[in-house]
């Protein structure tokens, strides 16, 4: 059994960000949110998601924008429940663990729980 690498660099965070968002795109769940509710442009939201990530985890300060105003927006058109951040979780979750493994794969899947516990705070509550 070939032991995984860890999250070590953009590329691999790149590699991580397609491969979660390639779930998403098919999940029934939260896929619709993206798909029709934002109709996501791939081609423009994965660089930006490269940042977004790179950023949480290793601080480059490659980031600019504001991702819950974004999400507030998105659930006055459609309702974002608990389960939706459930799936979300599950989803990067699995996604990283799939993929890679160590101290920074640890890291991120914390920081991504945070982001969604806060996420959930701000919309739903």
């Amino acid at each position: 059994m070939t032991m995984k690498k860890d999250i070590d660099n953009r590329k691999d965070i790149e590699i991580l960000v397609k491969a979660f968002y390639s779930r998403v795109k098919d999940d029934k769940s939260i896929g619709p949110f993206f798909n029709e509710v934002v109709k996501v442009d791939w081609d423009k939201h994965l660089p930006v998601m490269y940042n977004f990530w790179e950023n949480v985890l290793f601080h480059t300060g490659g980031y600019e924008g504001n991702p819950m105003n974004k999400h507030i927006a998105i659930h006055a058109i459609r309702p974002i429940n608990p389960e939706h951040f459930a799936q979300w979780i599950s989803l990067f979750n699995s996604t990283v663990e799939d993929l890679f493994s160590g101290p920074n794969a640890q890291q991120i899947k914390h920081r991504a729980q945070s982001i969604a516990t806060l996420m959930q705070q701000k919309i739903i509550l």
